[in-house]
């Protein structure tokens, strides 16, 4: 299969050649991977199980792994459960378009799939531009979960789809960086209190504001946890990590220590020739303020504890950016809690699991 890469060339985005070539496509049962404000999604029609049997080939995705869809309106999203609760047109009129997804009763016209059999769809209204005028091009729901190899970094550029899909899907459209760079937060407002199942763009400090009190759920990662038993994507164990080993620490001072351990013995070389044995194995993701080594390691630069939205835009970037540099092992400082950086968080304890 040949992966065509469309680029928009109008800026009247519904009459934009690459856009309805790949409306076409997923109309016909095809794969498209679209940008959205977290990451590059993987789009097929939600409603057709052929296509969505596609998704699951390319990443090579289990089947206990459900699916989000992604709908243009709150309308669409409404025909597309057995009950809308009030709490989610609060949240739909505070968050939708962005960064995201609730958990709700199904109603039929959503196929197993989607939802590895549960009783709940994971509905979201994107709110990058490109992706709202795909859907309604399109003229149906597109399920899509980020757009790269099971288990993978994330992707938030064309470059980086290209990278784990080229010649698996049909097409890309291509139109820049995602300007979130973390997948949706996860949150089912059925319950009392809501639970968030995955942390993202909103944060639980805004939900909270909106809704009073709102959970969120602790899993430990575990081979031992059923996959049957998570309720929404990104839950099994590592996900969003680079091919570099991970290691996270929480303070200048573990950083240091970590350091020195890995830069006292030889590491093996996981692809390449006979080199030096530890130059520039070891990489780093370096926020301001912290100190790296002279020597010894390939630093990138990340930001400042102070922007977390920077943090989480430019995560898998760097993530990706290291890995293509070829380091056996990152090194990577943990931001503090809150906001975003929950989420942050989130996905690099999975990552380094």
């Amino acid at each position: 299969m040949k992966t065509l890469r469309l680029r928009l060339t109008t800026s009247v985005l519904e009459t934009d050649p690459a856009l309805l070539r790949a409306a076409a496509i997923l109309r016909s049962g095809g794969l498209v991977a679209f940008p959205t404000e977290t990451v590059y999604g993987l789009g097929a029609n939600a409603l057709d199980p052929a296509a969505l049997e596609k998704i699951f080939a390319a990443k090579q995705r289990p089947h206990w792994d459900p699916v989000i869809v992604h709908v243009a309106s709150e309308a669409e999203a409404r025909l597309h459960t057995s009950e809308w609760p009030p709490s989610a047109s609060l949240l739909a009129a505070a968050f939708w378009p962005g960064p995201l997804t609730m958990l709700l009763p199904r109603a039929a016209s959503i196929p197993d799939l989607c939802t590895a059999g549960r009783e709940k769809v994971g509905l979201r209204m994107p709110s990058h531009p490109v992706a709202l005028a795909l859907i309604r091009a399109a003229g149906v729901p597109i399920a899509a979960p980020s757009a790269n190899r099971f288990g993978h970094t994330s992707p938030t550029s064309a470059a980086h789809v290209l990278a784990d899909l080229d010649g698996r899907i049909d097409a890309i459209l291509d139109a820049g960086s995602c300007s979130v760079g973390l997948e949706s937060t996860v949150l089912d407002p059925t319950t009392d209190p809501p639970i968030i199942y995955r942390p993202g763009g909103v944060t639980p400090e805004q939900l909270r504001r909106l809704l009073g009190t709102v959970a969120v759920a602790e899993r430990k990662i575990s081979d031992e946890l059923p996959p049957e038993s998570l309720e929404s994507p990104g839950l099994g164990i590592r996900h969003y990590a680079p091919r570099a080993r991970l290691i996270l620490v929480e303070s200048q001072d573990e950083l240091n220590a970590e350091l020195n351990q890995l830069l006292s013995r030889e590491m093996p070389a996981r692809d390449a020739p006979p080199r030096d044995p530890i130059l520039h194995r070891v990489g780093l993701l370096l926020p301001d303020g912290w100190v790296a080594p002279p020597t010894g390691v390939t630093v990138l630069p990340w930001g400042s504890w102070s922007q977390p939205e920077s943090l989480a835009r430019d995560l898998y970037l760097q993530l990706r950016a290291l890995d293509d540099l070829g380091v056996e092992i990152i090194v990577c400082p943990l931001p503090p809690a809150n906001g975003i950086g929950l989420a942050i968080r989130d996905r690099l304890r999975k990552a380094a699991s």
